[in-house]
C-alpha cells in the first residue's frame, strides 16, 4: 500500500504483512497513522489526492462556519476508528478558495469521499462521530 506520511508527505510503501498501524515514515520516522484528522493546504491535499492508495475523506470547511466548529471534534474522533482503512483531512475553504471552486463546494462543511483520486461521495452538513463513520463505511 502506498501512504502519504502527514508529518513530512514523503512517499511510503507499506508491506501487505505489516501491520499499518504500527508503520512510520521512512524519511522523518513518524507513524504514518496518527488516530487523527490532518489539516492541509491546497498543495498536501492534493499530494494526498494523487499519491494515497487509501480512500481520502475530505471535510471542508471554514473558520467563520458555526456548523464546522461543531463538527470539528466528530470529525477528529472518527478518524481514530476509520484508520487505518481510510485517510482524513481537513481542508481551510477560506485558505484553499481554488481547490474549493474546483470540486464545486458551494455549502459547508461539506465532506468528499475521494478513491485514487475521484469523488465517489459527497455530503454536507454538520454530522456527529457515527454519522460521519456509517456515512464513510456506506459509501467505499
Amino acid at each position: 500500500m502506498q501512504l502519504v506520511c502527514p508529518s513530512c508527505q514523503a512517499i511510503n510503501r507499506i508491506p501487505a504483512a505489516r501491520e499499518p498501524l504500527e508503520a512510520s515514515c521512512g524519511k522523518c520516522k513518524q507513524k504514518l497513522f496518527q488516530s487523527d484528522s490532518l489539516e492541509v493546504s491546497a498543495a498536501v491535499f492534493a499530494r494526498h489526492l494523487e499519491k494515497n492508495e487509501l480512500p481520502v475523506v475530505v471535510d471542508f470547511w471554514a473558520p467563520w462556519c458555526g456548523p464546522c466548529k461543531m463538527m470539528a471534534p466528530n470529525f477528529k474522533a472518527a478518524a481514530a476508528d476509520l484508520e487505518p482503512g481510510y485517510r482524513l483531512l481537513k481542508l481551510n475553504t477560506e485558505n484553499a478558495q481554488q481547490v474549493a471552486a474546483q470540486w464545486s463546494i458551494r455549502s459547508i462543511p461539506t465532506m468528499i469521499i475521494f478513491k485514487a483520486g475521484r469523488e465517489v461521495a459527497r455530503t454536507s452538513g454538520a454530522m456527529d462521530k457515527n454519522q460521519i463513520i456509517n456515512w464513510v463505511r456506506q459509501n467505499t
